[in-house]
Order: structure tokens, then C-alpha cells, then sequence
């Protein structure tokens, strides 16, 4: 009953704001985002951390400014997940665009596969959706939500041109398919992990457990390498899929070495987005959770 009532819920909502002028609904989610930012302290007190480490030479009202901005672009992505079923590439022409595309074409034309790194940045789960619709369909790794019903709703809108995902229970297998297929994969590479999943690198200066996985693939496989981010550009007033330089792998003796070094240069190309827009990253997420041992918690 639990499910059905959760499942229920999130469609009504889904095409209710789906169906209105879309201003109506960035108007609306807008006013939500306030509301959350303003009932929910404990997220709000994550963030304010977050800001202090990571950026200790903010003043309490940028701090501030940047985790309402992060609420907003919450709310904007609602709304643009809610629209998505009417999107094509004609009405989408005048507010989203792609810059950096001959990175990825050149990474595509190796026929190796391509792993996107990426981030809880921007509109995410807009950014594989528009690069499926411009022909670029690709894998999403993600983990299954736990309401099945809902799961399968959420996934069939992601999917709808050409895009398949990859469970996180099963993806290293998936993404050794993938890349040996050639095909295009994105994995979200900015959440707190555990051993042995994820090793410490410097993130923001601090060490943060940080997934392994890509660069175990890339290294084994020669897949190329590169980050990839669907942001808000408010001097356009529109969305740009931005594709960065590709990231190049170390291939040496020492393996262990090689992921360490890989790793880290993935984080650090997440890390210089998120600093170009600051107020479009997840700080409310405790991304420095797990610490080293002996080390004491941030949070």
C-alpha cells in the first residue's frame, strides 16, 4: 500500500507540473526550495559545513547565498525531469545547447568506449536525457530506488531515446560490456564512499573516500576518460551540456598506483566545475563522511 501511495504521488505530481507553463513551475518549485531550505536544518547545517571546509574564505552570507542557489537548481531540475516526456530537439533548440561536443566525438571516434565522469552538478539527470535526444544515447549507472513501481517510472522516462542504466549491484560487469561495445557510459563520481569501493584523494584539500571503479575500467579496457556537466548558464538564460578535455589514464607498472593517480585526477576535474558554479553542486550531501582510520567524523 506504502508503495502504491508513493508511486501514485510522485506521477501525480510528475504531470501536473509537466503540463503547466513551464515559468508556472519553476515559479512554484522555486517557492518549494525556500520552504525545504527553510524546515530542514539539519540539511541546511550539512551545507554550511561543506561551504566552511571546502571554501573557507566565503562570509556567512555567501555561504548562504550559494546553498539557496542549490535548492533553486533542485527545483529547476524537478521541473525539467517532470517536462521531459515533451522535450524534442526543436523546442529545446532556443535553451539547450552542448559545448564541447568535438571532445566526446573524438573520444567516441576510438572506438573504445567513453566513460563521462560527472556529478550531482547542475541538472544531471537532464544531461544524459538531452544527449540521448541530440543522438548520443548512453548507460546511466545508478542505484535501484527502492520502490520498484517508482523505479520503473523514473527509469522509463530516462530511457525514452535510446538511453539504458546500469545498476549499481552489478555495474562493474556492465561497464566492462559497455566500453568493449564501445558504447557511452556516465557515472556520478562526487559521493561519499567506503572502503574497499573507494580510496582516499584530496577533494577541496581534504581527503574524501572516493569510488575506484572508472578507473579500474579505463585502465583495463583504454576507454576514454572525460568530464561531462549539464549547467545553468545565467547569462544565456539556458542549460549547456558542457564536455571537458578528456582526462588521460596512467598506464605503468604499478598498478595500485595508476588507480590512486586516476582517480584523484577524475576528482580534481569534478572538483574545478564545481568551483566555476559553485551554487549548482550538492553540498547538503556529507561527501567527506568516511575518514581515514583514527581520524575523527566532520559531521
Amino acid at each position: 500500500m506504502r508503495e502504491r501511495i508513493e508511486y501514485w504521488a510522485v506521477v501525480t505530481l510528475a504531470r501536473s507540473l509537466g503540463r503547466i507553463p513551464r515559468g508556472l513551475a519553476r515559479l512554484l518549485s522555486g517557492l518549494l526550495a525556500v520552504s525545504v531550505y527553510c524546515c530542514l536544518g539539519r540539511l541546511r547545517r550539512v551545507g554550511v559545513r561543506n561551504l566552511t571546509m571546502a571554501l573557507p574564505g566565503l562570509t556567512e552570507q555567501e555561504r548562504k547565498r550559494i546553498l539557496r542557489g542549490v535548492y533553486r537548481h533542485l527545483g529547476w531540475q524537478l521541473v525539467e525531469f517532470c517536462r521531459m516526456t515533451r522535450y524534442t530537439p526543436e523546442n529545446t533548440r532556443n535553451w539547450m545547447r552542448t559545448e564541447g561536443l568535438e571532445h566526446y566525438m573524438a573520444a567516441q571516434a576510438r572506438g573504445k568506449g567513453v566513460l563521462v565522469i560527472t556529478g550531482h552538478l547542475g541538472a544531471w539527470e537532464l544531461s544524459s536525457f538531452y544527449h540521448s535526444l541530440m543522438g548520443h544515447p548512453m548507460g546511466m549507472v545508478i542505484r535501484r530506488l527502492d520502490n520498484r513501481r517508482l523505479d520503473a517510472f523514473v527509469n522509463g522516462i530516462r530511457c525514452m531515446h535510446g538511453n539504458h542504466v546500469l545498476h549499481k549491484d552489478d555495474f562493474g560487469r556492465g561497464l566492462l560490456t559497455a566500453m568493449h561495445a564501445g558504447q557511452t557510459v556516465g557515472i556520478l563520481m562526487d559521493t561519499n564512499m567506503t572502503p574497499p569501493q573507494g580510496a582516499f584523494v584530496k577533494f577541496f584539500g581534504i581527503d574524501a573516500c572516493t569510488a575506484t571503479g572508472l578507473a579500474h575500467v579505463a585502465r583495463k579496457t583504454g576507454a576514454a576518460v572525460l568530464p561531462g556537466f549539464m549547467l545553468w548558464e545565467p547569462g544565456e538564460g539556458r542549460y549547456v551540456l558542457h564536455f571537458g578535455p578528456e582526462v588521460v589514464i596512467p598506464h605503468t607498472d604499478v598498478v595500485a598506483d595508476d588507480i590512486l593517480v586516476a582517480t584523484q585526477l577524475c576528482t580534481g576535474a569534478i572538483e574545478s566545475w564545481i568551483r566555476r558554479y559553485p551554487d549548482q553542486w550538492l553540498w547538503i550531501h556529507r561527501r567527506w563522511k568516511t575518514r581515514p582510520v583514527g581520524e575523527p567524523g566532520l559531521y
